[in-house]
């Protein structure tokens, strides 16, 4: 069950590019504060991604030389555990067609592939009932119950299950 899931996250850190701009580093100058790059807009009722982002990370390296993290989850994140939440994202589907019951919920739109940007508190892996249409390029509110997962060192802190389109 672990490689899958190692696996997973590591799909979904693929998925974004990196929001900071070069250019000024690159003449010797501060990157700019704000980055391009923004989450999904908090939907009416629903819960904000930067709630979400408050969980830090807790990493170590296995002797098999794998990046292994745990969630350290704030108390405002703890309330949500085993509650219907709704929340705003970008699909990256993690299976072929024109519906999806099993995807990853990204809180930044997808990009570049070869840049990292994505990390275990900025994505939600969706179970679904009713299955959603395929499209990478829209955002989405997705409702379901929040799972807090990741104590297995898994990479994977966020899980929704019975998951709809809202």
């Amino acid at each position: 069950m672990r490689k899958p899931l190692i696996l997973l996250a590591t799909l979904v850190m693929a998925a974004l590019p990196l929001g900071a701009s070069n250019a000024a580093m690159q003449q010797g100058k501060k990157a700019p504060v704000e980055d391009v790059w923004k989450p999904a807009a908090t939907p009416k009722g629903g819960v904000s991604w930067a709630v979400l982002e408050a969980t830090k990370e807790q990493t170590r390296t296995a002797k098999d030389g794998y990046l292994y993290s745990k969630p350290l989850f704030t108390p405002a994140v703890k309330a949500l555990a085993g509650k219907r939440i709704k929340v705003a994202g970008w699909m990256k589907p993690l299976e072929t067609g024109a519906r999806q019951k099993h995807f990853v919920l990204l809180a930044y739109p997808p990009g570049c592939p070869f840049h990292f940007h994505a990390i275990p508190n900025q994505f939600i892996e969706v179970l679904a009932d009713i299955p959603f249409p395929t499209n990478e390029s829209k955002m989405i509110v997705v409702t379901g119950v929040l799972e807090l997962t990741g104590q297995d060192e898994s990479g994977i802190f966020y899980r929704m299950k019975a998951a709809s389109p809202a």
